[in-house]
């Protein structure tokens, strides 16, 4: 529900800014051609345009969050819930609060859209850091009780091997540091969310965020040259051949 309720806003917001914007562009379309027998249909594409750009945002976000959903696997960029997969086949998963979240392997998972517990998920994780098949982290057992206080709580640290699909828990940092520095690693925690950021986003959201900038850019120049070439022609002076 969290996803409805924000295209709805959204759809909401950008309505009414698509009014004022089609009042803006239609007193200036009429202004500028109002001596041109085409001003009228200057003045209505001008309305009509701001609302266009709404609908093919729309659509654009419609294509967008499928193909992120059902291609790359993560969320679609708006809503309660961020998903993302990690390089070594696991996922992160956050609901309603980015302060912690589940580490998982999607392909075990009996559900989609959902963790259920299994020793090739990790719930609570707050720290993490990907080293290549293993993932290191730390984690808050209570994170149920504190889901949107924006807790720091941390109380257990752990070693998921994903090769093997299982976790190994430790009771403090120290221990973990032995772990990782056992496996050739320097242990370096950083908070989930950063974690989320590095593996989120790819090259096609660049592209769709382009495209969703650019149609409805090369749209408003094209009106305007268009708008200001009717201006122009209205404003020639008559010739009479003799």
């Amino acid at each position: 529900m969290g996803l409805l309720f924000v295209l709805i806003f959204y759809a909401v917001a950008l309505t009414v800014a698509a009014a004022i914007g089609a009042t803006i562009m239609g007193t200036i379309a009429f202004l500028l051609t109002r001596h041109s027998s085409r001003w009228k249909r200057a003045f209505l594409l001008s309305v009509l345009f701001p609302f266009a750009c709404v609908a093919f945002a729309g659509g654009w976000f419609i294509f967008y969050a499928v193909i992120n959903s059902t291609v790359l696997h993560r969320d679609p960029g708006l809503g309660d819930g961020w998903d993302t997969p990690l390089p070594n086949g696991y996922a992160i998963m956050m609901i309603d609060t980015t302060d912690q979240g589940t580490v998982y392997n999607p392909k075990t998972q009996p559900i989609s859209g959902g963790v259920v517990g299994r020793d090739d998920a990790v719930f609570g994780v707050r720290q993490m850091q990907v080293s290549r098949g293993l993932i290191f982290g730390a984690r808050d057992s209570g994170y149920f009780g504190h889901i949107g206080q924006d807790s720091q709580v941390v109380d257990s640290w752990f070693e998921l091997d994903t090769a093997k699909g299982t976790h190994t828990e430790f009771n403090s940092l120290a221990e973990l540091q032995q772990r990782a520095s056992n496996e050739g690693m320097a242990l370096h925690l950083r908070n989930i969310q950063s974690v989320y950021s590095d593996y989120r986003f790819t090259a096609f959201d660049y592209l769709a965020g382009a495209v969703l900038l650019l149609v409805p850019a090369i749209g408003f120049v094209a009106l305007a040259r268009w708008i200001w070439k009717i201006r122009h022609a209205a404003r020639k002076p008559l010739t009479i051949d003799h």
